[in-house]
């Protein structure tokens, strides 16, 4: 590319050639605002980390709460050098007399050996990585020389808590905890995050210290209560950002439609890899990133297939999965400038320093405002003039939200939940911390009114032995913390592998295994097309080939909902609104070959896997057979008609609550078998729920009226992605009745 590339509006504008441009926002550049700390930092600390400009205003407030021995959550925007509130802190401790350490929990690797560069600028102090990828030879080196201790919650569950005693002398000394990308820590993740800490806390106490914790975070709603429930003690909150930032182009752009009739759209796979390509031809570093792995992998894809050769290598993808060394050479081409473009899920959305990057492209909606604007900022790093792109996707949100583009850029950030007594995820937890050092009742401190029950739970299960007044872990077979899944709720990986030799090329969360890699499903890995041959249940291994056909799979499931007690009930216009627990049994029984692009249907293949089982929280809407009546729909319909408004109501539920559409599942009934009457089921995709049951149920009517809304607006005439279809049904979207659920939709909120 030789010469000046076109403006970021000409750019856009070329590339629209069919009305995609719906909505322009220009974010105008602000300047920076400066204070100075209460008490100024030792000479010996200062040089080299603070700016030869000063600190901003956020980082002085963060660093004198730091520094006074009280916890801090930090939520302010993309490149507002949230690093610095904890570096400076950590650096002053660990020149003080007998030395203060630091433990630093990144949700990535990527990001720890990303934010580890930060600390070569401290003199005096050792830092390293701590990481499933760490050899053991430097595993014992960090135990006993590093003062600031790079990892993520994973590596500080399996491989430092259960092991604490050679960490001995670092815990002793700990005087910081820093816990980064505070807002990722919601739902189950958060919650197994909140016990770690606790967990580590009550090591900490051990060994004579009482760490002060620093939270960062993307701008997010009341960060300084949920910092809080993580770590169990009181928290201030610095969310006044003071630092300068350069003008940001935000285009909302929606896929054109290709069937106004059935309301099919170009498929926003084919929009951000035509962006991307666009941008890169145009001399814009750029990313793109995706909701999730295949999306990565196709965007790339698509780019690469729309750019000359000699630029087309320098587009890759990114995604979790990847091995080790693939992981660390795509994120050096990219750190290093030979990388012109990346197409990523959210690995690479967690506040990894990527300078010079001067687009971003939001392949679909990402679940909620903070992460959107915690992606859209990966561009525009050093205050260059940047552009994002969030291209929309058929789902009922994304639609909704190019309908109201005003809600894009006025809506605020969203608060993120944990539940700590969640069963599922505590006693567990509970169970690690008794085989670090027995229970008793001096732990009330971490767990409160919780560890009571949890302990005679353990106890009845035979995991936990009572003995004048202390519980000791009785489960053997060493440490449980091996057997503790942090992100999914489940225990365990199903690897994937290829070639007579086995291979191993990624791995997959045993929740997500049937309907991923099944006997016949196809799966992508860095561009390559392969089809599973054999999964071996008993090993948890899928045996895969490579195959390039031009298809994809679905799976059908089979799923049922059995009601385990309602909690509360409320009547919402003419329905019963209602929350409890539930036990959802889903059946993977067949999965459908389609067309790569036009999705046209090639077959079906039958397959025989065992059900699973999931136990959860739910909220659920219970209709009469007179409000049906009033809404004429017939009783062959109603099977469709509560179908597609499940559908629709799970699609705008991220509007009310803080979950992806990806995190929660539905079951809808013409004749529930204990209700009696029809009804529609959304439940929480995780063992014990996450709060979004309770979140769903709180929002009532503004969630029907959100659907009717979704629905009544679409032009299609018998249903579509963006109204009432969904890309996870696991009854490929049958049947489905758009008519139907407008009518009874109205009906029910015909009434106050």
């Amino acid at each position: 590319m030789t010469g000046k590339p076109p403006s970021i509006e000409n750019l856009l504008e070329g590339l629209a050639g069919h009305d995609q441009l719906v909505h322009v926002e220009t974010l105008a550049a602000r300047p920076a605002r400066y204070a100075t700390l209460a008490t100024p930092l030792p000479a010996a600390v200062a040089p080299g980390l603070v700016p030869v400009g000063g600190l901003w205003t956020h980082q002085v407030a963060a660093i004198d709460l730091a520094r006074a021995g009280r916890s801090v959550a930090v939520a302010t925007g993309t490149a507002s050098g949230k690093s610095l509130c904890y570096q400076l802190p950590i650096a002053e401790a660990a020149a003080a007399p007998g030395g203060g350490t630091a433990l630093l929990l990144f949700p990535t690797k990527a990001l720890a050996h990303d934010q580890l560069r930060g600390f070569e600028r401290v003199q005096g102090l050792a830092a390293a990585t701590y990481d499933g990828d760490t050899p053991q030879h430097r595993r014992a080196w960090v135990r006993r020389h590093a003062g600031a201790v790079l990892t993520n919650p994973d590596m500080l569950h399996v491989g430092i808590l259960p092991r604490h005693e050679p960490w001995a002398g670092f815990l002793s000394r700990l005087r910081y905890v820093v816990v980064d990308e505070l807002h990722t820590l919601r739902g189950v993740f958060g919650t197994h995050v909140a016990h770690l800490l606790r967990r580590l806390r009550r090591l900490c106490a051990r060994y004579g210290s009482a760490p002060t914790f620093v939270f960062c975070s993307a701008t997010i709603g009341q960060p300084g209560a949920l910092a809080s429930a993580l770590c169990g003690l009181p928290v201030e909150e610095v969310c006044d950002d003071g630092s300068p930032r350069g003008e940001r182009v935000f285009a909302l752009w929606n896929p054109p439609l290709v069937d106004e009739t059935a309301g099919a759209r170009r498929s926003g796979i084919s929009e951000a890899g035509m962006l991307l390509a666009g941008f890169v031809l145009s001399g814009y570093r750029t990313i793109a990133f995706t909701r999730s792995r295949k999306g990565a992998e196709l965007v790339a894809r698509a780019a690469q297939g729309a750019l000359p050769r000699d630029l087309a290598r320098s587009v890759r993808p990114y995604r979790g999965g990847y091995l080790a060394d693939e992981r660390r050479e795509i994120e050096r081409d990219l750190f290093g400038g030979s990388l012109m473009g990346v197409s990523a899920t959210n690995a690479l959305e967690l506040g990894i320093d990527v300078g010079g990057l001067d687009a971003c492209v939001l392949n679909g909606f990402p679940g909620t405002i903070a992460s959107m604007w915690q992606q859209a900022g990966r561009a525009g790093r050093t205050r260059q003039r940047a552009a994002a792109v969030l291209v929309a996707g058929e789902d009922q949100l994304d639609q909704w939200l190019m309908a109201h583009p005003r809600e894009v850029f006025t809506r605020a950030p969203e608060p993120a939940v944990v539940n700590p007594s969640n069963p599922f995820v505590l006693d567990p937890h509970l169970g690690c911390a008794a085989y670090e050092q027995p229970l008793t009742a001096a732990d009330e401190e971490y767990w409160g009114d919780d560890l009571d029950d949890a302990v005679r739970r353990l106890a009845v299960d035979d995991r936990l032995v009572v003995h004048e007044g202390r519980a000791v872990w009785a489960g053997g077979g060493g440490a449980p913390a091996a057997a503790v899944g942090l992100r999914t709720g489940t225990s365990g990986q199903y690897q994937i592998v290829t070639g007579t030799h086995a291979r191993l090329i990624g791995t997959v969360d045993e929740g997500r295994a049937f309907s991923t890699v099944h006997p016949g499903a196809l799966y992508l890995h860095q561009g390559q097309q392969y089809r599973v041959e054999r999964l071996d249940l008993a090993e948890r291994v899928a045996y895969v080939a490579p195959n390039e056909v031009a298809e994809t799979t679905h799976p059908r499931s089979e799923t049922s909902v059995q009601l385990l007690g309602t909690d509360e009930s409320v009547a919402v216009g003419r329905a019963t609104l209602c929350l409890g627990s539930v036990e959802v049994a889903e059946h993977v029984v067949a999965y459908q070959r389609r067309k790569l692009f036009s999705q046209e249907v090639l077959g079906s293949v039958a397959l025989n896997l065992p059900p699973t089982r999931l136990a959860t929280r739910a909220f659920w809407y219970v209709v009469d057979d007179d409000v049906l009546a009033a809404a004429r729909v017939a009783a062959r319909r109603v099977p469709g008609t509560v179908h597609a408004a499940e559908h629709a109501g799970i699609g705008i539920l991220p509007l009310f609550t803080i979950c992806d559409r990806w995190d929660v599942g539905g079951v809808s009934t013409d004749v529930h078998p204990q209700t009696g009457r029809a009804t529609v089921v959304i439940y929480d995709g995780y063992p014990g729920g996450a709060g979004v049951a309770e979140l769903g149920f709180a929002s009532g009517r503004r969630h029907l009226e959100a659907t009717l809304d979704v629905i009544a607006s679409c032009r299609c005439e018998a249903g579509c992605p963006s109204c009432v279809q969904s890309p996870k049904c696991g009854n490929w979207n049958e049947p489905l009745d758009k008519a139907g659920a407008v009518a009874l939709l109205r009906v029910i909120l015909s009434a106050p």
